[in-house]
């Protein structure tokens, strides 16, 4: 019996600090006033946002459309999304009367400038949504960049993507294509 007292006692503690850490987390998030943004679920509605884009133009994201969306979260500073960009240029180029693409830029931890050099460099056409308070990117949990939402034209998210050879993002935008 004294050999497991002290496993006892650990696994009493662990088991506190558990609990006490849940409680704080609840705390902080009635302190704030705010609510967890909604987990992201393949086949479940995507939340919706409204952005401003470097055109002007408002876009909104969530909901019905005619079209699906791929909605691309990047930064300037991202190597990952400059070795990204011609391949989503090109799908773009080529499916782009079947899809929308959105490219949301997480501007709150990017410079606009830096975005316009961007944009210009690899000539993307497709619009180029500025998330300068960066709730679009938090809504969406964004942990780094880039990630790729899939939403079929129900707003249903299909599929999740990072980087990925051109012949799989090919793939996987007919398949949304497809849905």
């Amino acid at each position: 019996m004294k050999r497991k007292f002290p496993a006892v006692i650990i696994a009493l503690l662990l088991v506190g600090l558990a609990a006490y850490q849940m409680i704080q987390n609840e705390r902080e998030v009635s302190a704030a006033g705010s609510i967890r943004p909604p987990e992201m679920a393949r086949n479940k509605p995507v939340p919706s946002f409204t952005l401003k884009a470097l055109d002007g133009k408002g876009y909104e994201v969530g909901g019905e459309r005619e079209k699906p969306l791929i909605v691309n979260f990047w930064a300037s500073w991202c190597g990952p999304c400059h070795e990204e960009a011609p391949d989503l240029k090109r799908m773009y180029d080529k499916y782009g009367g079947q899809m929308d693409l959105y490219s949301v830029n997480v501007t709150k931890d990017d410079r606009l400038e830096d975005v316009k050099g961007f944009v210009k460099k690899y000539d993307l056409s497709f619009p180029v949504l500025l998330d300068q308070k960066g709730t679009s990117a938090e809504l969406y949990r964004i942990l780094f960049v880039p990630t790729s939402f899939l939403i079929d034209k129900h707003g249903i998210l299909r599929d999740v993507i990072h980087v990925l050879p051109p012949d799989l993002l090919e793939q996987r935008i007919q398949l949304l294509i497809n849905s």
